[in-house]
């Protein structure tokens, strides 16, 4: 061999091992990784690395095909599937079809009967003939049959069986493909019928090709029991005691109209782990709706929203706790959030009532390290007062229903997460609405839900109250009759990543003609430009 052939062919070598190399010591996404980034408080503060979109396939009316159709608000959003096959002579409905690399990370589900509640599932990943997990719906999804709560979990366990909304947390990768199918005899589909009714959201991340990830293994659910629980305990939101490396700003005194209590932060390599907030006044409605809360994070405005709203306990105390926000019974009001900053962060609370408040505000801050993908913390609130709503044609109303914007944000960031605040006025349920969230650009929205309790994890509009690490219904007094309720829904693993813009609507879709109050707190992380 010559000397330029030898060179050659040993420049040729050494690319090859670099490149082997490099490839081999590149980051994968497995469920251990997975579990791992769902319980990392910093994983969301963060602009993805690997690079995904966010779809949900849902059980949606499939007569709603745009905006202007007939069918934008069509409300039979159930037991409609992609198509049904044929599997080993059993006849199985197609709920979702996706090609990867991507993976599962929401997954809910409801039954409106006995005989639905006879669904069988089964998840097939990356073209293989046999499922890698399969199941009885309730079991898999929401009764532990995967992993423990708060992974899974049925909501409200007050709530009977069969009127419960069950959720799936636990994520499911696949490399190539994932196909999950619903198997149930009962299930009867013509022109004129759908029965029984059977409901569905699961949303799925869908990485950039090339994106390394390791397909899911019925194997991975007893060996990494130890990941499973350790993620469980993770996100189950008792609060541990504080590390001796945190830091705490404090502010107290007693605020006239107009006046504000601040807690002022100037401390690089820190971000805002806490916001706690006492408010004492002679009107707790008022100290709750009128009380603003306003942080700037560099100098940049990112939160100016009321009290009770930004806390998810609407403008009553109503008791509950999720990783990210609690009330509790003394009217402590918490934010567990991480709000990173460069160099400085300045939380206020504006007294914009009529009377004066006794307020306390503190903020607890930990180690953080800011760099080119890290985000500022937003909040955004919109209030929609003394809306009318058109009500169904079946009960006198119109059934001329409208999408609300609950957000429309421009830049890059995730969407992290809502809550929804309704003072209801009718002896009827107002939240037949399906959410649709369209992302740079999109003109149907990647995600159509099926209601706006299915949204927020719970089913067919039940009252009673519950608190979930990423849902909750501190008060669902407003479900049927008059009076207040409150939902909220936070992401983690399902959170939006956007490059352009994002917009948020949820439909008005109340029973009856009648008017209503309908506020929506969003919450989200936005890059600095």
């Amino acid at each position: 061999m010559n000397k330029l052939r030898f060179k050659t062919a040993l420049m040729a070598s050494l690319a090859a091992i670099i490149i082997t190399a490099s490839c081999s010591n590149e980051p994968v996404i497995t469920f251990r990784s997975l579990l791992k980034e769902m319980a990392d408080p910093e994983s969301i503060t963060h602009f993805p690395d690997h690079r995904y979109r966010l779809v949900q396939f849902s059980s949606y009316d499939r007569q709603s095909i745009h905006p202007d159709s007939a069918g934008w608000f069509a409300n039979n959003d159930y037991t409609q599937f992609v198509r049904e096959e044929f599997n080993d002579g059993r006849r199985e409905y197609v709920m979702l079809e996706a090609e990867g690399p991507g993976a599962i990370v929401r997954w809910w589900m409801t039954f409106g009967n006995t005989n639905a509640l006879n669904s069988y599932v089964r998840v097939y990943i990356d073209g293989l003939d046999s499922p890698v997990i399969e199941g009885m719906a309730p079991e898999l999804v929401g009764r532990g049959l995967l992993a423990p709560d708060p992974l899974s979990a049925a909501v409200s366990p007050l709530t009977e069986p069969q009127r419960q909304g069950y959720n799936l947390f636990l994520p499911i990768p696949f490399s190539e493909k994932c196909k999950i199918t619903l198997e149930n005899d009962s299930v009867v589909i013509t022109p004129q019928r759908r029965t029984p009714s059977i409901y569905y959201n699961i949303g799925a991340r869908l990485y950039e090709k090339g994106t390394r990830v390791v397909s899911m293994k019925n194997e991975m659910l007893t060996e990494d029991t130890l990941a499973i629980f350790e993620c469980a305990r993770t996100l189950r939101p008792e609060r541990e005691e504080e590390s001796t490396n945190e830091l705490q700003s404090f502010s107290s005194g007693k605020y006239a109209p107009g006046e504000a209590c601040s807690v002022i932060i100037s401390k690089p390599g820190f971000a805002v782990s806490s916001f706690t907030l006492n408010l004492t006044g002679k009107d707790t409605v008022a100290a709750l709706k009128n009380s603003i809360i306003s942080m700037r994070f560099d100098g940049k405005e990112m939160v100016e929203v009321p009290a009770g709203c930004f806390f998810g306990t609407g403008y009553a105390y109503n008791s509950y706790r999720t990783l990210f926000t609690a009330a509790d019974a003394d009217g402590t009001l918490s934010s567990f959030r991480l709000m990173p900053f460069r160099d400085s962060c300045e939380i206020s609370v504006i007294n914009r009532t009529s009377d004066s408040l006794i307020i306390v505000a503190s903020a607890t801050m930990s180690p953080y390290q800011w760099d080119e993908s890290a985000m500022h913390f937003g909040a955004s609130w919109k209030e929609y007062a003394g809306v009318e709503t058109a009500g169904s044609e079946k009960t006198g109303g119109t059934g001329l229903h409208t999408d609300l914007n609950i957000a429309d944000l421009r830049g890059r960031g995730l969407y992290a997460g809502d809550a929804v605040l309704v003072f209801n006025s009718a002896d009827a349920w107002w939240g037949e609405g399906d959410e649709k969230i369209y992302v740079d650009g999109e003109t149907f929205p990647s995600s159509f839900g099926t209601g706006t309790e299915d949204y927020y994890g719970y089913a067919w509009s039940r009252p009673e109250p519950f608190s979930h690490p990423l849902i909750a219904q501190p008060s669902g007094h407003g479900n049927f009759h008059p009076g207040m309720s409150v939902n909220m829904r936070y992401r983690i693993l399902d959170a939006i990543p956007f490059n352009e813009s994002i917009r948020v609507d949820m439909e008005l879709w109340h029973w009856v003609k009648t008017t209503i109050d309908y506020s929506v707190t969003s919450y989200y992380y936005l890059s600095p430009e």
